[in-house]
């Protein structure tokens, strides 16, 4: 077992990297040794994290193709290798968040448009990368909500729901996986996704009360609790792992 988690010597991208779950898998994959890029469109934030990891930041517009290039230039030509990306990127709209019945069709194209082919883009230019090198892995953030239809009983009394965009969005970045798995794998290329549960992110105290009854291990997830499974999927022990999705939810889509 020795040294099938190991990360160290290894080129590892974090778009979302200055996020909530992004920052935690940034510092995780340094402390197993990863050479941790964060790519994230916040300037401050991206590079308060990568100081603290001993990364390098890059500013990246996700959802810009001509960014998305530049980024995957830029690490190759300081690092000379991409061994691994792990995308937990969020990008959406300002009307983003609406119930149903107020979602209109110039916002569900955007928001579509912006999360779901922005995962596209990034797996897809970091697989061209990796195919030139005969190996990496890609790690995509799908969702539970991707995997199962929303218990809309845990927004009851709060203004909050699960957007219909998020649903569509982490369905589809979970096929997409499963399509990149099965088309890149003779090239030595994996490419699997973790779908987590909700994250605490000091959210209305009757939503928490509400998805924590519903879920086995009884809280919300910590973003932290991710970090385990990527370093896993990124390193030698997934070596046989593709076109997997690795829920860690504590149990939520078990019930």
């Amino acid at each position: 077992m020795d040294g099938l988690f190991e990360l160290t010597g290894r080129t590892v991208v974090v778009a979302g990297g200055a996020g909530l779950i992004g920052t935690a898998l940034s510092e995780g994959l340094a402390a197993q040794g990863a050479a941790v890029v964060v790519a994230d469109a916040a300037r401050d934030r991206g590079e308060q994290v990568a100081e603290t990891v001993g990364g390098r930041f890059v500013e990246t517009d996700v959802t810009d193709e001509g960014s998305v290039e530049s980024l995957f230039e830029t690490v190759l030509a300081e690092a000379g290798r991409l061994d691994g990306l792990v995308n937990c990127s969020y990008p959406r709209n300002e009307n983003y968040g609406r119930r149903y019945e107020d979602v209109t069709y110039a916002d569900w194209r955007e928001n579509v448009d912006l999360h779901l082919n922005s995962y596209f883009l990034l797996a897809h230019r970091a697989s061209l990368v990796m195919r030139e090198q005969g190996h990496g892995s890609i790690v995509s953030f799908g969702s539970t909500y991707g995997v199962q239809a929303p218990d809309f009983s845990v927004y009851e009394g709060t203004e909050m729901t699960s957007p219909v965009e998020y649903a569509a969005i982490k369905g589809g970045i979970l096929n997409l996986t499963r399509y990149m798995a099965s088309y890149l794998g003779r090239d030595g290329v994996r490419v699997n996704t973790i779908s987590p549960g909700g994250v605490f992110d000091e959210q209305h105290p009757t939503f928490v009360s509400e998805y924590e009854r519903r879920t086995p291990l009884d809280r919300m997830a910590r973003p932290e609790d991710f970090v385990g499974a990527v370093v896993y999927l990124l390193s030698d022990a997934a070596g046989y792992v593709t076109g997997h999705d690795l829920r860690v939810d504590g149990g939520w889509t078990v019930c």
